[in-house]
């Protein structure tokens, strides 16, 4: 047995992720044993830097290098609370595998961009640490995302019917676990980025709770068509994308666009983006993966209970025979996916294994991911 930590600070700027898990010597899927997980939210100013970093501005090397620097420590405090929990110490650690925090993402330019300290994690914790992982399929050619379809079939995946599971962090995104061991997937469009970034505009809140509040408006249809005519919705797989694309400039341009600004409630425009989502969602399963049975929601978007009623009754339109629930029925926490899959990423990259799927990421062919900082 070896003993592995993911750490997973995603798009939607909540905070840090943390996971310590046990993998078997030769591990090839199935159940893992998780010895504690821990979160570490971010504060106000470290996602008023995060958030400035998405966009070009003056002295960002320096303050990117900042923002980095203040990551590796929160990074640093998760792996002790981790450590404390499961009454561990450094030594039993094998390597910590860290995505760092995405601030751009171009893969059509040939770069991604997860800003981190991952020498300073390995100061810091006195443990090894696998950071990088997705600029070396984007070397190969490949979109440098989703990386998570790989676990999700080593953990989900079942040989007598088709699943799929989205991930709904900022961006939502979907791994369709075909029973012949056939993996596809991809980025659908938003997940939580702009319902976050509408409510904490108008509510001065960070999510919606329940989505109680998108729940008491009244989705725009006009509103809804104007967001769908986005170009990217009809690009063909494989692809990705990030705040790069879809971030409040956006959703402020297709407001004017569909002459909406002045006409809607501000709850009314949150169960659009609401609709959005799940509708953006939906398609990519009936278009993409029309054999699919079984759908299982992870991230934090499995917390939104509106966004979970509206998506059900997306998947079902037209008569689908679908069915959907979480991944905690599969026996994982939602919020402990994507940090357990860069767990396992560390796994793979020290066992010398591949952690990216070609026909996923459209990289030339398998890669070993990620990049060495020894304690």
């Amino acid at each position: 047995m070896a003993l592995f930590i993911g750490m997973m600070s995603g798009t939607s700027l909540d905070g840090v992720d943390g996971i310590l898990v046990s993998f078997p010597d030769d591990y090839r899927g199935g159940e893992l044993d998780i010895l504690a997980s821990a979160h570490i939210p971010f504060d106000l100013s470290l996602r008023q830097q995060l958030m400035a970093l998405q966009l070009s501005g003056e002295n960002e090397i320096e303050r990117e290098a900042l923002a980095a620097n203040r990551l590796a420590t929160l990074y640093a405090e998760n792996v002790l609370k981790l450590l404390e929990k499961s009454g561990l110490s450094r030594q039993d650690i094998r390597a910590i595998g860290v995505h760092g925090q995405t601030i751009r993402h171009r893969p059509d330019l040939g770069f991604t961009r997860q800003t981190n300290n991952p020498a300073l994690l390995a100061e810091l914790t006195g443990i090894d640490v696998v950071a990088d992982f997705r600029s070396r399929d984007i070397a190969a050619g490949g979109q440098g995302a989703p990386l998570v379809p790989a676990f999700h079939q080593a953990v989900f995946g079942d040989d007598t019917v088709c699943r799929t599971v989205v991930n709904i962090g900022g961006i939502a995104n979907i791994s369709i676990l075909d029973p012949s061991g056939f993996v596809s997937g991809f980025d659908t469009g938003p997940g939580n980025m702009l319902l976050d970034a509408w409510i904490q505009s108008c509510q001065n809140q960070p999510y919606d709770t329940d989505g109680l509040w998108g729940k008491s408006g009244r989705y725009s249809e006009t509103l809804l068509d104007a967001m769908l005519a986005e170009p990217f919705f009809r690009q063909l797989p494989p692809k990705s994308t990030g705040r790069d694309l879809f971030n409040p400039a956006w959703l402020r341009d297709k407001l004017f666009q569909s002459s909406m600004a002045d006409k809607l409630s501000p709850e009314d425009v949150q169960a659009t983006l609401v609709m959005l989502t799940a509708t953006s969602i939906a398609r990519a399963i009936h278009n993409y993966a029309p054999q699919t049975r079984q759908v299982y929601v992870c991230g934090g978007g499995a917390k939104n209970r509106f966004l979970m009623e509206v998506l059900e009754n997306r998947l079902l339109d037209g008569g689908h025979s679908i069915s959907l629930a979480t991944s905690e029925t599969l026996g994982i926490d939602p919020m402990h996916v994507e940090s357990l899959a860069f767990a396992w990423l560390a796994y793979r990259f020290t066992h010398r294994r591949t952690g990216n799927l070609p026909s996923v990421t459209g990289a030339a062919s398998g890669r070993i991911l990620g990049a060495l900082y020894p304690a």
